[in-house]
């Protein structure tokens, strides 16, 4: 009896200390962006979101997302594959290569591309010579988005494809089916849910960057901020309800992908019921 009386206040006792610790750290925060973005009221609300520099923003985020997104997807897709699929020599090296970005600062990023890229680079010449602008312009940002949210597509996949084998594989080929068959239709029903989770990964991280943008962009109104950067700059400038309103799209775009998220892991564990 008195070890059940002391499990069950052990029990209680985390719950109640992650329960405190979720609001202090999320609830809480989130909670502050509403109310302070609609502290003046809707109209005020409604004029900073709708400001020409916040679509600007909005849309330059959107499309270093999208971009990134795609660029991750098929890189991770194809790194996963060659890593589990094939033996050579390095993969190790190139597992941790990968992973490079989790452990680099993002600010060092950026100043890792500002030096590849900018005046001081022997590419510089070149670059110009062919009307190619990458620092503090949307390729540089491009550029940092990717290289920022590399492994999240690569990590998701990893796991699973070690899991599933290539027996099946092997099997279709044996039988005559083609490499995109076998992918299709044997391959990808195993790894399309954490194929979806990495990319949803990989969006909210791409959204919500900011170090590596940061020293790219120049904070260039209109031009090279994103919404992290606008955000900065209203808040700057003491503009802090325009800044929590700008900032309350961010934390809705992140809420979508929150529910996006769950949606899949539900359906996920679903489908792995019923197999």
């Amino acid at each position: 009896m008195e070890n059940r009386s002391e499990s069950r206040i052990v029990k209680y006792l985390l719950i109640g200390i992650s329960v405190l610790f979720l609001f202090v750290m999320l609830v809480l925060p989130l909670f502050v962006v509403v109310t302070e973005a609609l502290k003046k009221g809707w109209e005020v609300y409604i004029e900073a979101v709708t400001d020409s520099y916040t679509i600007a923003a909005l849309m330059l985020t959107l499309k270093a997302t999208v971009i990134a997104v795609l660029c991750n997807t098929i890189l991770g897709l194809c790194a996963a594959w060659a890593v589990t699929r094939f033996q050579f020599k390095g993969k190790k090296l190139l597992t941790t290569l990968i992973d490079v970005p989790v452990t680099v600062s993002p600010i060092i990023a950026g100043l890792i591309y500002l030096l590849i890229f900018g005046k001081q680079s022997i590419l510089y010449p070149y670059l110009q010579k062919a009307d190619i602008q990458i620092v503090f312009a949307v390729p540089g940002i491009v550029l940092a988005t990717i290289f920022v949210t590399f492994p999240f597509v690569f990590r998701e996949l990893l796991p699973v494809l070690e899991s599933i084998g290539t027996d099946e594989e092997e099997a279709a080929a044996l039988m005559g089916a083609k490499g995109w068959t076998i992918f299709s239709k044997i391959t990808f029903p195993h790894i399309r849910w954490a194929l979806l989770y990495g990319i949803v990964l990989c969006t909210a991280r791409a959204m919500g960057e900011f170090g590596a943008v940061s020293v790219l962009s120049g904070h260039l109104r209109g031009l090279t901020n994103t919404l992290p950067l606008h955000v900065e700059i209203l808040f700057n400038e003491f503009q802090y309800v325009p800044a929590f309103a700008v900032s309350s799209i961010l934390v809705i775009m992140a809420v979508i992908l929150l529910i996006i998220r769950s949606v899949m892991e539900h359906r996920g564990k679903k489908e792995e019921g019923k197999a």
